[in-house]
């Protein structure tokens, strides 16, 4: 990696071949998960989409790009069919090593007057492309390595109930988005609209907590679900989060994901949106809407933030004025009611999307995902 890019940037570069470290031939090109690409696809993509945007966009020049463009544009190959075509680990890395430093060179040259650089645009976005994808490589990892755990040996945990933990964040107005140049388009405009009064969780829902809505029925409680879940939930057969393991002799195996903090006061995670209005069901609460889970972590209400991303109410939905910048496919297909908010962040996730207007959006039955909650009333 040459000392010309970005100092950020060549971070980001470094930790995305990190990923590879440690990592079998085998489980380098492995698909993990049905929703997830194989790690080699993940470093390839973050390096091409670079290219892509600077090289392409920019300079017009397709020499690298168009003979990549079929395996590395994701709607052009499907995930099911990438492994096979993926370049080995070591033709990998020389061709990012060749490719970056073709790419510093164009960010040396590159105009701050072309609409893609005003103000430092273009870089943002690469850097926040690198970042999202090294947060979903360690997705990839975590994947691996819950499939080589030794399940036999029940975790410590607790059954509890949901706590009360509850503040109360005042009626106002709420400026919802990121003004900032980093903003994604579905942050933008940004706006002001008024909040009611309302009580929200000051910690997310914990394994303890999770353990005891399992022990006390609620996957088998249809009251406790949306029509749509409670239909997913008979056809899919799912009765824990996607990472535990229920021991035949009877306790669970599940994962730790802090060495520091007791498993049962972890935030959940492995659970879709539809199990998580289920829970909220169970404890007599919601999940909070968008605007109020912004407006609670704009007032620092909010404690053990960059745990889990949490599920919100909503489904995704463009704020007033949205403007498709810089392509019409980053945002606008998922404005389709199947696809629902996720806000804050996890422990794996990178500082460059660590800021309160960012809006994260899957389909509710995704649970490989980081993805916890936190209640509201």
């Amino acid at each position: 990696m040459t000392q010309n890019a970005p100092s950020r940037l060549s971070q980001l570069r470094t930790a995305c071949l990190s990923m590879l470290d440690g990592l079998s031939p085998a489980e380098q090109r492995a698909q993990s998960h049905p929703e997830l690409s194989p790690m080699l696809w993940h470093v390839g993509h973050v390096f091409f989409v670079e290219t892509y945007w600077l090289a392409e966009r920019v300079f017009g020049d397709t020499t690298i790009t168009d003979a990549w463009r079929d395996l590395y544009f994701p709607e052009i190959a499907p995930k099911e069919s990438r492994a096979a075509r993926l370049p080995d680990a070591s033709a990998l890395l020389r061709w990012t090593d060749e490719i970056s430093r073709y790419n510093d060179g164009l960010w040396q040259r590159l105009d701050m007057n072309h609409p893609l650089a005003a103000d430092g645009y273009l870089a943002a976005f690469v850097r926040q492309h690198y970042a999202q994808h090294l947060e979903t490589m360690r997705l990839a990892r975590a994947q691996l390595a819950y499939a080589a755990l030794d399940r036999d040996r029940p975790s410590a945990v607790q059954a509890c109930t949901p706590s009360d933990d509850r503040v109360t964040v005042n009626a106002g107005d709420v400026t919802l988005g990121t003004a900032n140049i980093e903003a994604y388009d579905n942050e933008q405009p940004t706006c002001t609209t008024r909040v009611d009064a309302f009580e929200i969780s000051q910690r997310c829902v914990t394994n303890a907590q999770w353990l005891g809505f399992i022990e006390a029925g609620g996957y088998d409680n249809p009251a406790l679900w949306t029509d749509a879940g409670w239909k997913w939930r008979q056809q899919s057969g799912v009765s824990h989060p996607e990472h535990w393991h229920r021991l035949a002799a009877g306790g669970w195996h599940i994962p730790s994901d802090d060495p520091h903090m007791a498993l049962g006061e972890q935030a959940v995670h492995g659970i879709g949106w539809f199990e998580a209005c289920a829970f909220a069901a169970h404890a007599s609460a919601r999940l909070p809407r968008e605007v109020e889970w912004e407006a609670a972590r704009r007032a620092d209400r909010l404690a053990n933030l960059d745990e889990v991303w949490e599920w919100c109410a909503d489904a995704f939905y463009p704020y007033p004025g949205f403007r498709a910048f810089p392509y019409d496919g980053y945002s606008r297909p998922w404005f389709d009611g199947a696809h629902f908010i996720a806000r804050g962040a996890s422990r794996h996730s990178e500082p460059d999307i660590k800021r309160p207007g960012f809006r994260n959006f899957y389909p509710p039955t995704h649970r490989h995902i980081f993805a916890g909650l936190r209640l509201a009333w």
